[in-house]
């Protein structure tokens, strides 16, 4: 979707220390990313950084740009782009800030602030693994096809996006969110305690002994792998927490939303260490009072990374049945089943797409 569109529309990564503006036409960037420091803690600086760096990337163009179109860090009013409350990154906004509006007036074009994981399962459902995974499925000959995506980027924090049927849900307070779900484990906690940074770096210092290190979810990784003097056991057993405690919460939104998940964010690099556990929480069984056992989810769930896996997936169960009273045929798949994978595009890639994507579906 919009490889051959012309039209082009300036993307904003936000961070707490650097914001990175970049140009995308035609679903490609079109000129090197600028980097300016956000100056979060003050807000008349930090709004001179966002204007300054806006101007600078656009008076490189030949052609005005149609859209400005950007993540940034909740809570906030997305549609009406006033950005405020708790935010710990950019605590100068917290009071509330009117920055869609701000930049409109100073740019003279549309503005569209939404959240990152919103813009990264946008993204990857347009331009991403969700036509990646239907094309897939056609190439092997299965007439399924797939309209809905979860997707979940796993970082600084835990963040969701849902699209269903190519339209981003938004809900009706900008408030779709995962972090705040309870934590299987310790249910009186977040379950962003239990699938972040911090939840690997806290869980290997309770298994290793030695909750003063200052590891790295990249070090505990290669602790894993063997690569880097630790505790071996206590690191696979952080991402493997990790992967049960969210993938508890990860059965819940698919058994609402229905579709494939698609998870993103630095941590998700371990995906080896954290999915089997991920794939067994999601896979396990729940009870009725009368003792009888039911699958938590209703549908199968596949490892889409996994080749084997892909091929059952495509197959399901696929058989021709009689129309009753006739002797003509169709073909009935019975097996109700979703997939989880990991990015293939890249996290910053997809909110950018996801960005730009939005920004052209609503001028």
């Amino acid at each position: 979707m919009y490889n051959n569109d012309n039209r082009i529309v300036v993307t904003l990564d936000a961070g707490g220390t650097n914001f990175v503006f970049s140009v995308i036409q035609g679903n490609r960037d079109i000129v090197a990313p600028l980097t300016l420091p956000s100056c979060a803690a003050q807000l008349d600086t930090c709004l001179a950084s966002l204007v300054k760096g806006f101007t600078e990337i656009i008076g490189q163009l030949k052609e005005k740009p149609v859209a400005i179109s950007f993540a940034f860090p909740g809570p906030a009013d997305y549609p009406r782009g006033i950005i405020g409350g708790y935010l710990p990154n950019f605590p100068s906004f917290r009071d509330g800030v009117a920055l869609g509006p701000f930049l409109e007036k100073k740019f003279g074009i549309p503005v569209f602030i939404n959240n990152d994981g919103d813009l990264y399962a946008y993204g990857e459902a347009l331009a991403g693994v969700l036509p990646e995974i239907n094309g897939k499925l056609r190439d092997a000959g299965s007439n399924k096809q797939y309209k809905n995506l979860i997707g979940y980027t796993i970082g600084t924090g835990f963040g969701i996006g849902i699209v269903i049927d190519g339209h981003l849900n938004q809900g009706d307070n900008s408030c779709v969110e995962t972090w705040c779900l309870r934590h299987k484990k310790h249910p009186e906690l977040i379950v962003e305690d239990g699938v972040s940074i911090r939840a690997v770096q806290r869980v290997y210092g309770e298994l290793s002994g030695d909750k003063q290190h200052t590891f790295t979810p990249k070090d505990i990784y290669d602790i894993a792998k063997g690569n880097r003097p630790g505790d071996q056991a206590a690191a696979v057993g952080a991402f493997e927490e990790m992967g049960e405690v969210a993938g508890h919460a990860m059965a819940t939104a698919a058994t609402l939303i229905d579709g494939l998940i698609v998870i993103g964010g630095g941590v998700s690099a371990a995906r080896e260490f954290f999915m089997p556990a991920l794939l067994k929480e999601m896979r396990s069984t729940i009870h009725t009072l009368s003792g009888d056992e039911l699958n938590q989810m209703q549908m199968k769930v596949y490892d889409l990374d996994d080749d084997a896996q892909f091929a059952a997936f495509a197959q399901g169960e696929s058989r021709e049945i009689e129309i009753y009273g006739s002797h003509d045929k169709v073909i009935y798949d019975p097996q109700k089943r979703i997939g989880v994978t990991t990015s293939r595009i890249g996290t910053n890639r997809a909110i950018s797409l996801g960005a730009y994507a939005y920004a052209l579906n609503h001028i």
